[in-house]
């Protein structure tokens, strides 16, 4: 649901007449090549490029939003859409898969198997969150999980096979260039038949809008409808994926865009929103077009569209009301406590040492198995040493900011792969990378720093201002995420040198580590945990409140200023050296917490060590996994601690101790 009526409907009038306008300049710069012969290549351009793509922006972009809005009002959740579900995701990881295992399939029918990925991706979050109800936010927070661990299988599924990534990523960037009128008819007739069946399911529809009690009283058959409708709108979701790539946002906005512009009936939002999600990507893909420069289109429109969502999706938030918006932590138990905690860090820690020893003799060759001694150990070492290193230290940084990110903002399941704060560091990467060209680690690393605290502590000031409760902060988080995601996808869509070391940022690869990596690394945990450490009592304190952390005289504001700037330095070096995606930052406060490390110098201690001994692990699995190929360490861990996280959400999740 969504506040009261505050957008005239005149301004989709202008946006319509803005897209409009556009188009005809792309027409009026080809109609004259088009018109010079009947069989000319810009007659050919005009009629198979040109028009076919502008049908195409209108269809996707309608059906995306009836999608959005059936799954909104199916699931009574104004944050739910093919992207925060995780459905796009899902479609592109069965593509993947099939291009690389099964291309008969993909020849014979690429929509149906971008539809069993959909809804393979939606049903697990439905099994995941049914006993919790479908709350909104277990459901879009699975979504969110189940679309990164799906995107970072698929990363390393196209690694590993060392095909076709850079051509795939731009594919899942969303791009509307088109070569014939098959995209648009296959997405056209589709549309029109979801919304044929949305007309004849308007009962249901509006009943199940209400509570389930309600719903069953009024004689609908509660599950099998909304099973019907939810493989509906993934069907119409999916085809637009298989066609044109992951264009995201359009779902989400155009449902909340009817509801402000005055559509308050369930028949008056089934026409608004499909009209508003077809003016905004034409109008977004007319941009596009608009913005190419002379060497042909960059920036895929699918990336051009969470530009704007993400800021969009962050102005709505403080606009939105859920029909349940629970706590996270109201429902949960506080974790247990063990007598001797101390002990049991410095048995982790010696895991950690056992685990880089492993890590450093142990692994596989062409000859099978083997323990390495003497020169081929020293051999071995020069490279081995300091990409264990490296995994350590960057996974130490991440359970430290981990830590503080969950406490700062009283949210058990906040971290800073979560917050956007990886995606935050890429951003201000690629910042970097474009105004110096290729310049040295220092300044990679003050670039990554400036991005990662610039979105902690946006999503801490929209959280003030906008009296956000650590729920929607996670929200906040997902829009900033979606939108340096959307920064990186525009540069990497670039293709010059930069994209590439961008590509391989992403993908978290350690196989480049050497002693000045180890040695920065290691500096930095150590220079920020150490002050950590000593503002132990601030940690412990600020998860009770700003008003009992006044009263027991700790300077609220200094205080989560300077934690946000530590957790946001250590965030930037880790994503560094091991990319966004990790989880390690979400993984590890959680086990130190389930293990019984509850106060917070305890907890951070135990993360830091459980961060080091998770990423030394994840390196080596990423190195003997696929042997001889060597999968990125950042895309392993994430492939780890992806289900797990997803299985703690269906469990639930611990308040802090």
């Amino acid at each position: 649901m969504v506040e009261r009526a505050s957008l005239p409907i005149g301004l989709w009038g202008a946006m319509g007449l803005l897209a409009t306008l556009l188009f005809m300049q792309q027409v009026g710069l080809q109609w004259p090549a088009a018109s010079a012969g009947p069989t000319g290549l810009g007659q050919v351009i005009f009629f198979y490029s040109v028009l076919p793509r502008a049908a195409v922006a209108l269809l996707a972009g309608a059906a995306l939003a009836l999608a959005g809005l059936l799954l909104q009002r199916i699931l009574r959740n104004p944050l739910a859409e093919p992207s925060t579900l995780g459905i796009s995701a899902g479609a592109q990881l069965a593509m993947a898969t099939a291009t690389i295992h099964a291309p008969l399939l993909m020849e014979y029918s690429p929509g149906l198997v971008a539809f069993v990925g959909g809804i393979a991706a939606v049903a697990l979050i439905l099994s995941l969150t049914w006993r919790r109800g479908l709350e909104p936010v277990s459901v879009v927070l699975a979504g969110m999980m189940v679309a990164l661990t799906a995107n970072a299988a698929s990363a390393a599924l196209i690694l590993a096979n060392g095909e076709y990534l850079f051509s795939l990523f731009i594919w899942g960037g969303g791009s509307l260039v088109q070569q014939s009128w098959y995209p648009a008819l296959t997405i056209a007739w589709r549309l029109v038949f979801g919304f044929a069946a949305a007309v004849l399911l308007l009962r249901p529809l509006a009943i199940l809008g209400l509570d389930d009690a309600s719903a069953r009283n009024l004689g609908v058959s509660l599950h099998a409808t909304r099973f019907l409708i939810i493989a509906l709108a993934v069907w119409m979701a999916t085809t637009v994926a298989a066609e044109i790539g992951i264009i995201g946002f359009v779902g989400l906005a155009a449902p909340a865009l009817a509801a402000l512009s005055g559509a308050r009936s369930l028949k008056q939002k089934l026409v608004a929103a499909p009209v508003i999600g077809a003016i905004l990507l034409w109008l977004t893909d007319g941009l596009v077009q608009l913005a190419s420069g002379p060497g042909g289109e960059r920036i895929p429109t699918g990336a051009a569209t969470a530009l704007l969502g993400g800021p969009l999706l962050l102005w709505l938030l403080p606009r939105l009301r859920m029909f349940e918006w629970p706590s996270l932590a109201a429902s949960t138990s506080s974790g247990r406590r063990v007598s001797r905690p101390w002990v049991l860090v410095i048995l982790i820690g010696i895991g950690a040492l056992v685990a880089a020893v492993v890590g450093l003799l142990v692994g596989k060759g062409p000859a099978g198995w083997s323990i390495a001694s003497g020169t081929v150990m020293t051999d071995l070492a020069q490279w081995r040493a300091p990409r264990i290193a490296v995994a350590a230290a960057a996974g130490g940084l991440l359970g430290a900011a981990g830590v503080v990110i969950q406490r700062v903002t009283s949210n058990p399941l906040a971290s800073p792969e979560v917050l956007g704060v990886g995606t935050g560091a890429g951003a201000g990467l690629a910042a970097v990378l474009l105004l110096a060209g290729m310049p040295g680690l220092a300044w990679q690393l003050t670039g990554s720093a400036i991005g990662a605290l610039a979105v902690l502590a946006a999503i801490l000031i929209l959280g003030a201002r906008g009296n956000l409760g650590p729920e929607r902060l996670l929200f906040a988080g997902i829009a900033l995420n979606a939108l340096c995601s959307a920064v990186l996808t525009a540069v990497i869509a670039l293709g010059n040198v930069q994209s590439y070391v961008l590509l391989r940022w992403l993908s978290g690869s350690t196989s480049e580590a050497g002693a000045v990596h180890a040695l920065v690394g290691f500096a930095a945990l150590l220079v920020l945990s150490t002050p950590l450490l000593v503002l132990g009592r601030w940690l412990e304190v600020l998860p009770l409140g700003d008003a009992t952390a006044r009263a027991l005289g700790l300077p609220v504001r200094a205080a989560r200023t300077t934690l946000v700037v530590i957790a946001a330095l250590a965030s930037a070096f880790a994503a560094m050296f091991v990319g966004p995606l990790s989880f390690i930052g979400l993984i590890a406060p959680h086990l130190a917490r389930l293990l019984g490390l509850g106060r917070a110098r305890q907890h951070l201690v135990g993360s830091i060590l459980l961060g080091a001994l998770l990423m030394i692990v994840s390196d080596w699995l990423s190195r003997m996994a696929a042997f001889p190929y060597q999968l990125p360490v950042g895309l392993f861990a994430s492939l780890l601690g992806g289900p797990y996280l997803i299985y703690l959400l269906g469990k639930g999740v611990q308040r802090h101790g």
